[in-house]
């Protein structure tokens, strides 16, 4: 059928079609090239444009997709109403319990800008018990469940259908049908097997169950009226009674969860007054999800001294406006004197961390940096043997652990402060994903994390300068393209 005569008389379509995409992508790398540094750190800069250069078009569809943090106004506003009902608490909290000094210059300087940048202040009081055997963690858990007379309140990142979420949601299921009052609140993602799993049994015996940042339609990201669906609540925070705490890297999963490569974690159980802030993370985190105000008085019980513990929570995600964790470690590892021992899964650094680090072997700071040999994510890992080199040039002591998946994410600085929680030490951990750590002033609990530590650097390889750098050329071609996605990890 011959065409309109509108139509015929239009140019060869062959003949335009590669000029005017030529063009679309030049005008897409120009305005990107405008409008993507700002902002945005120079290291992530340089990432998103390398791609646009290279791919425009598909360049444009993820920065659309993942390009900017984008976090719902309402959920900045719940944030910052939150953060003002916590300032209240803190001030009640104060009148109640001992005050003094913290022990030196480092903890007073690292508490001092956690309460800053993180709400939370440091809590004399407490007892903080470090567990590194995962059975053990779980049975203690199922334990405190059982004991609950009041309130079971859990935060996890992946809640999975196995046997250990099973025995987790039978010990749930026992509380509730005592007339315990139960939440659980897990990430929409990383807990979708669980959630589709438990969610109907446990609602039944009278459990809320809440999805944590649900994933939305494209239109809505795109829009700016939904979070990324890349921004994930990665914390793991188990409250009981408001008296009993867990904080650390271990999620309701088998350890087993992935063949022949099992997990090994560490977590902390506390008591004592610090217990509300745990408390206050998980309300804060289910608040923002459903807007429930409703608190027993269970939630926040008299906070009697329990133990010689100060510790402080560090909250940090996208919704904090700064990259909060992230200035901590860096501060603190700028004001080590003696000794910085980092023990992450997944370490891909920004320039400010690894300055800090470089600074701190040039003063003479003795620093370890204590990896699992393999990993979960191979693109990850290529990445983060990337940065090996300037690290062993810097004087950066780098241990990969043996035995298990090191999934353990803790941090030690000289004898008095100890890190622990769910910040992997990366862009993601930093920018990206909701996470919580608890800080510890107490030199015995600080000896006891050494003690653990020793253990990994016992079934360690130490990473030699020399032979790291005799790696074939293209192990190390490729680890440095892994490298050049630092800012999408």
């Amino acid at each position: 059928m011959p065409l309109p005569p509108f139509l015929s008389s239009l140019p060869d379509p062959a003949l335009w079609w590669g000029p005017l995409f030529t063009l679309s992508e030049w005008a897409i790398r120009l305005t990107m090239l405008v409008y993507v540094p700002q902002r945005r750190a120079p290291a992530a800069a340089r990432t998103w444009l390398l791609l646009v250069f290279f791919l425009p078009w598909l360049g444009l569809l993820l920065y659309a997709l993942f390009g900017r943090i984008y976090y719902p106004k309402s959920r900045s506003l719940k944030l910052a109403r939150i953060n003002r009902g916590i300032e209240q608490l803190r001030t009640r909290i104060s009148h109640e319990l001992p005050q003094g000094p913290l022990p030196d210059a480092l903890c007073q300087a690292g508490a001092g800008l956690i309460e800053r940048v993180g709400s939370f202040a440091p809590m004399r009081g407490n007892t903080v018990t470090l567990m590194d055997r995962y059975d053990e963690v779980v049975a203690a858990m199922v334990a405190d469940i059982d004991a609950a007379a009041q309130s079971v309140h859990i935060l996890m990142y992946i809640y999975a259908a196995d046997a250990t979420g099973r025995t987790i949601t039978d010990a749930v299921l026992r509380a509730a049908r005592r007339g315990v009052r139960c939440s659980v609140l897990l990430d929409a993602l990383g807990a979708r097997g669980g959630l589709k799993a438990y969610t109907d049994e446990l609602r039944h015996a009278g459990v809320q169950v809440v999805p944590a940042l649900p994933v939305q339609s494209l239109s809505a990201v795109l829009k700016g009226k939904s979070a990324r669906f890349d921004l994930r609540n990665h914390r793991k925070i188990v409250v009981l009674d408001g008296r009993v705490g867990y904080i650390g890297s271990q999620n309701i999963v088998d350890a087993e969860s992935m063949p022949g490569l099992p997990n090994e974690e560490l977590v902390a159980r506390v008591t004592g007054p610090a217990v509300s802030q745990l408390q206050a993370v998980f309300l804060a985190d289910r608040y923002l999800e459903t807007s429930d105000r409703d608190l027993g008085a269970a939630d926040f019980p008299p906070l009697a001294p329990d133990g010689p513990s100060i510790a402080q929570m560090l909250p940090s995600g996208p919704g904090y406006g700064t990259q909060n964790a992230q200035m901590v470690l860096v501060s603190m590892i700028h004001n080590a004197m003696r000794r910085v021992v980092i023990t992450t899964p997944y370490f891909v650094p920004d320039e400010s961390f690894l300055q800090a680090l470089h600074v701190a072997c040039y003063r003479g700071v003795e620093v370890h940096l204590v990896l699992s040999q393999r990993i979960d994510q191979r693109f990850t890992q290529s990445a983060q043997e990337a940065y090996f080199g300037v690290l062993l040039e810097f004087g950066v002591q780098i241990h990969l652990y043996r035995a298990a998946f090191l999934h353990a994410k803790h941090v030690t600085i000289d004898d008095t402060v100890a890190m622990v929680g769910s910040t992997n030490m990366d862009i993601r951990s930093f920018a990206l994903n909701a996470e919580a750590a608890l800080v510890i002033y107490d030199r015995e609990v600080v000896k006891k994390m050494v003690r653990i530590q020793q253990r990994y650097l016992a079934d360690s390889d130490t990473v030699v300068r020399e032979k790291w750098a005799a790696r074939p050329l293209r192990t190390r071609t490729w680890q440095n393209l892994c490298r050049l996605a630092d800012s999408l990890l």
